[in-house]
C-alpha cells in the first residue's frame, strides 16, 4: 500500500495492544475497592407473574451474607426505562427480571445467600411474541399505560420522525409511516416483483466480558464513583445522578476498558447498584454471570419485514413497500423507525410505502447490535436486492450502484442526504481484486457476494468538522485468493 499521506494509509500499533496481551489492562470486573461487597441478584423465573412474598431469613443465615435489598429497600421511583425498573415490586414482566439483591463479603456467599431466598410468585398469563402481544385479548405488559424510551437511540442518532400516535391501552409502542410517490403506480409499472417476508430472532451481541459495575458511595455529598464496562459513560453519570437525586457534578464514572460492547453496554444496573451502595454504606460490585447475560441483558430486537421489489426489465427500479414490526421486549426501545429509513433511503426508487409497528413482549427490553435496526434493515433489503438481480440476470453490485442514493438525494422522510459515500464504496469495490477475481473463488469453492448497510451519520450538526482539500487514492497489492 503506497500514499503520500503520514497517518493514513500506514500501519499503526495498537496504543493499548501491549497491555491487554500481557494482562495488565484493569476491566471492571478487576477493580478492587477496600470493604467492597459482593452482590448477586435473584431473579424470576417467570415471564410474568405477581410478587406474593420474599422470604430472607435463610439467605441472611448464610456466613457472609450482610444484606438482602428488596424493593422496599429502595426509593420507589416509576420505571420510566429498563434501567429504573430496579428490583420488582408487585409483578414480574420477563423472565431473569431482579426481584432481589443479596450483598455478601465475597462471591461465594453471596450465590450461596441468592439461592436461599424464597419468592412466592403467582404466575400471570404472558405473551413472548410479536404477534401474540397484538392479539385483541393479549395480557398488557403495561395495563397503566406505556413508560418512556431509553435514550440509546438519540446516542445513535437516531431520531428519525415519523411516528404516528399509539395508544396507551396497547402493547403497540410506537408505528412508522413513510411514503413517496404512489405505490400503486410504481407496482403496474414494475415486470419483476421480489416479495418475501424476512425474519430475524433476538440476538445477544456476544462480547466476552459480561456487564460488570463497581460502585463506592460518598457518605459526604450522597454521590458515588462507578467503574463501569459501558460506552456511554455520560449516560451513565447522568441516570446515576437522576436516581440518587443529586448533582451530576457527584457522581463520577471512570469508564474501564470495556471487553466487547458491540452497541450492548450503554446502561443496565448501574442505578440499582448505586442505590445498593448508598443504602449500604459500602461498595458494592456487581459481574453479571454468563446466564444472566443470555436471558437478561440487552438483546438486539427481533423483527419481521414483509418486502416488496419491483423493477423494469432493464434494472430500473419503481417500488419498494415494507412493513416491519420490531419486537420491543418490555420497554420501548425497538429501533423500529430507523430501520425504516434505512429501509428506504439508500436506493433511488421513485414511489416508496413503508410502515412499521413496534411491539411490547414480556421479554427482556433490547438494545443495540452494530448499530440498532440497520443489521435486520440491510439483511431484508439486501437480500431482495440479490434475488432480484438473479431474476433480472444483471450484475448485483452494479444494480446497487446504479441506484445508490447520492448527496442530496431525498432520503425516505424527506429530508436530504447531506453527504453519501454509499456510491463511492462500491464503486471502489466493483475495482477491488475481492470482486474482480470472484470466478477464482468460485472455482475453488467459496462463494462470493455483495452487500452495503448504511447508517445516517453526519446529518446532524456538528461542534468539529474534519475536511480535506484533496486526496491522492492509494493502492493496495492485497491478493486475497492466495
Amino acid at each position: 500500500m503506497t500514499t503520500s499521506f503520514h497517518w493514513i494509509g500506514h500501519r499503526t500499533p495498537l496504543r493499548d495492544g501491549r497491555s491487554k496481551v500481557t494482562g495488565v489492562v484493569e476491566y471492571a470486573p478487576d477493580v478492587k475497592v477496600r470493604g467492597m461487597l459482593h452482590a448477586r441478584l435473584v431473579t424470576s423465573p417467570y415471564a410474568h407473574a405477581r410478587l406474593r412474598g420474599i422470604e430472607s431469613s435463610r439467605a441472611l443465615a448464610v456466613p457472609g451474607v450482610v444484606a438482602v435489598l428488596t424493593a422496599d429497600d429502595l426509593p420507589d421511583i416509576p420505571p420510566r426505562h429498563r434501567h429504573t425498573l430496579l428490583l420488582a415490586r408487585d409483578r414480574v414482566i420477563f423472565a431473569g427480571q431482579p426481584v432481589a439483591l443479596v450483598l455478601a463479603t465475597d462471591e461465594a456467599a453471596a450465590e450461596d445467600g441468592a439461592e436461599r431466598v424464597v419468592v412466592e410468585y403467582e404466575p400471570l398469563p404472558a405473551a413472548v411474541t410479536a404477534d401474540e402481544a397484538l392479539a385483541p385479548d393479549a395480557p398488557l405488559v403495561w395495563p397503566e399505560g406505556l413508560p418512556g424510551e431509553t435514550g440509546e437511540a438519540a446516542a445513535h442518532g437516531a431520531d428519525v420522525g415519523g411516528e404516528e400516535e399509539t395508544s396507551s391501552r396497547s402493547n403497540v409502542s410506537n408505528r412508522v409511516h413513510f411514503s413517496r410517490g404512489n405505490i400503486e403506480e410504481g407496482f403496474r409499472n414494475a415486470e419483476v416483483i421480489v416479495e418475501h417476508t424476512f425474519t430475524t430472532p433476538m440476538v445477544h451481541q456476544g462480547y466476552v466480558e459480561p456487564h460488570a459495575v463497581v460502585v463506592q458511595p460518598d457518605p459526604l455529598t450522597g454521590g458515588v464513583t462507578v467503574w463501569s464496562s459501558t460506552q456511554a459513560p455520560f449516560y451513565v453519570r447522568e441516570q446515576v445522578a437522576d436516581v440518587l437525586g443529586v448533582p451530576e457534578s457527584d457522581v463520577r464514572v471512570v469508564a474501564t476498558p470495556v471487553g466487547g460492547g458491540f452497541g450492548g453496554k450503554f446502561l443496565l444496573y448501574e442505578p440499582l447498584i448505586a442505590l445498593a451502595a448508598r443504602a449500604i454504606g459500602r461498595p458494592v460490585r456487581f459481574v453479571m454471570t454468563r446466564l444472566e447475560e443470555m436471558i437478561a441483558a440487552n438483546p438486539a430486537a427481533a423483527s419481521r419485514i414483509h418486502l416488496r421489489l419491483g423493477a423494469r426489465r432493464d434494472g430500473t427500479l419503481t417500488a419498494l413497500e415494507a412493513e416491519l414490526t420490531f419486537d420491543a421486549g418490555c420497554f420501548p426501545s425497538a429501533p423500529v423507525g430507523i430501520a425504516a429509513v434505512l429501509v428506504g433511503s439508500l436506493y433511488r426508487i421513485p414511489h416508496v410505502e413503508i410502515r412499521g409497528v413496534e411491539v411490547l413482549t414480556f421479554k427482556p427490553s433490547t438494545g443495540a447490535y452494530r448499530a440498532p435496526g440497520a443489521p435486520q434493515a440491510a439483511f431484508a433489503m439486501e437480500s431482495a436486492l440479490d434475488e432480484l438481480a438473479h431474476r433480472l440476470n444483471v450484475d448485483p453490485l452494479e444494480l446497487r450502484l446504479r441506484h445508490a442514493c447520492r448527496a442530496g438525494d431525498p432520503m425516505i422522510h424527506g429530508k436530504p442526504w447531506p453527504s453519501m459515500g454509499m456510491a463511492d464504496v462500491l464503486e471502489t469495490l466493483r475495482h477491488h481484486p475481492a470482486w474482480q477475481e470472484r470466478h477464482k473463488a468460485r472455482q475453488a469453492g467459496r462463494g462470493v457476494g455483495v452487500a452495503i448497510g448504511g447508517w445516517p451519520g453526519g446529518t446532524e450538526p456538528a461542534a468539529a468538522a474534519c475536511t480535506s482539500t484533496g486526496m491522492e487514492p492509494f493502492t493496495s497489492t492485497w491478493a486475497p485468493w492466495t
